[in-house]
């Protein structure tokens, strides 16, 4: 006996699923199970293609009280520009929690994936970022770039917005569309202390390798979401300014370890204080969040199964209720 798939397309996923904040509360409550417990997240599988210069990471977890878990397929292929195909692309399967069976497969080409990171951000500005906030500042020119301060004014809503990037170019075209997205005033500028120095929140999007961020820059009185760093070898963030923070809050601590900015705190032996914050930890009130309102404070986002999971429930939802996507027969 046979049973239906929804299967639905990049299309049909931005016609119904919006960052706003139903997305920001589905993937609070996924941070929060992973502070409460039963929830069953492997580690991220991570395939390095050097020869295809492409990588594909795997994610999946299992949340109690989720209906279904997702798997997801990311892969980046940083050749792809070069013969008119994007460099990243990549789907969502969700499975039922109670049956194993195939419910949706989501051909998103990363949409949901941007959705749910963007989502992520503005929790993290959500529980740490200072009360008010006039100019938030981004470092990189990217989707995420747009989207994180899309995010974050859904929670702190600032009047301005600073972009750098090593292109300006890139950069001022960031910020014109920064500016379509949400009713701010955006500017790029020449050189990043000065988007560190004038924000109290500050969010990096880069695939950068060496820090693009310096301890010195930070300042009292704000936050900084660092969501780059997602692989070994990643660094946004100079390592010291981890310990400099009046408090360092991990998505998944042992993710960041392997993955984040704390893997090059760790390696330069200046981390010696064992497992840290995770943000769950921060929004179920066993761990104490932003500690003054002139404290600095640094969050660590990999990206984790358990918000593939969340977004694509919520996914399922949006979806159905716009009559979207086809039904298969499996």
């Amino acid at each position: 006996m046979g049973h239906e798939v929804l299967i639905a397309n990049e299309a049909e996923l931005r016609g119904a699923v919006k960052l706003d904040l139903g997305v920001v509360e589905i993937v609070e409550k996924a941070f929060a199970a992973l502070s409460q417990g039963g929830v069953v997240m492997p580690p991220i599988l991570s395939m390095d293609l050097p020869d295809a210069h492409g990588e594909v990471d795997v994610k999946t977890a299992y949340i109690p009280g989720f209906d279904g878990f997702a798997i997801k397929v990311s892969p980046g292929f940083f050749d792809n520009p070069k013969i008119g195909l994007p460099s990243l692309n990549g789907l969502m399967m969700l499975f039922s929690a109670r049956t194993g069976l195939a419910q949706a497969l989501f051909l998103d080409n990363g949409y949901l994936t941007d959705i749910r990171t963007a989502a992520a951000g503005a929790v993290a500005a959500k529980y740490l970022a200072p009360g008010s906030v006039t100019t938030a500042a981004v470092i990189g020119t990217g989707v995420q770039a747009r989207l994180q301060m899309a995010a974050a004014h859904l929670v702190r809503p600032f009047g301005r917005v600073l972009v750098w990037g090593r292109d300006h170019e890139k950069a001022k075209a960031c910020a014109a569309d920064i500016e379509k997205l949400i009713p701010v005033e955006a500017e790029a500028v020449e050189e990043a202390a000065l988007a560190v120095r004038d924000c109290q929140l500050l969010v990096t999007t880069t695939p950068a390798r060496e820090p693009v961020v310096k301890a010195e820059w930070l300042h009292p009185g704000m936050h900084v979401t660092a969501m780059g760093s997602a692989q070994a070898g990643k660094n946004e963030i100079e390592p010291k300014a981890l310990i400099a923070a009046d408090l360092y809050v991990s998505d998944r601590a042992a993710q960041c370890e392997l993955l984040g900015e704390l893997q090059h705190a760790i390696k330069a032996k200046l981390w010696t204080g064992g497992a840290p914050a995770e943000l769950g930890d921060v929004i179920t009130g066993k761990r104490i969040g932003r500690p003054s309102p002139g404290a600095l404070t640094i969050c660590d986002l990999t990206g984790t199964g358990a918000q593939d999971t969340a977004i694509a429930t919520h996914a399922l939802a949006a979806i159905t209720a716009a009559g979207g996507g086809t039904l298969l027969e499996s």
